[in-house]
């Protein structure tokens, strides 16, 4: 009677784990396809926009100068002083408020300043409310 007792002993048990064999099999064939394709991929360059010069000056402008070392010079309508980072955006700010309303703020930076003290200088202008800024470079020659 032992027989009896199993009843459909040919019964198949349900799996409760997921079958790994076809998943490795697809990720080996992707595998196999980046490394065939990988050599035949040409490293790309970004191309940088180029220097370009403006149509005219504006007849008044402040102008902010980044040196080398990272400080700042403000120069406004003939006068000129080191300034820090802190005070510049209030004192362009105030000088803008008595100039006419689209008289930019040029930044002006030679093209071996970092790139991150021209954008603090932006940033601190930008902050304070600013409304117009303009860049310029100046050649490592002048």
């Amino acid at each position: 009677m032992p027989a009896m007792a199993s009843r459909g002993g040919s019964r198949r048990r349900s799996m409760n784990e997921i079958n790994m064999v076809p998943f490795i099999d697809v990720m080996l064939v992707l595998l196999i396809i980046f490394m065939v394709t990988a050599p035949m991929m040409t490293p790309s360059s970004v191309p940088v926009p180029s220097v370009g010069k403006g149509s005219k000056m504006p007849k008044t402008f402040g102008q902010v100068i980044v040196q080398k070392d990272g400080s700042l010079t403000l120069k406004t309508d003939g006068n000129e002083r080191t300034i820090s980072l802190q005070a510049l955006g209030n004192a362009a700010r105030t000088w803008q408020k008595d100039q006419e309303e689209d008289t930019p703020v040029l930044i002006t930076a030679d093209k071996t300043v970092s790139y991150e003290s021209v954008m603090k200088a932006m940033d601190a202008l930008q902050r304070a409310g600013v409304q117009r800024v303009g860049l310029t470079v100046k050649s490592s020659g002048n």
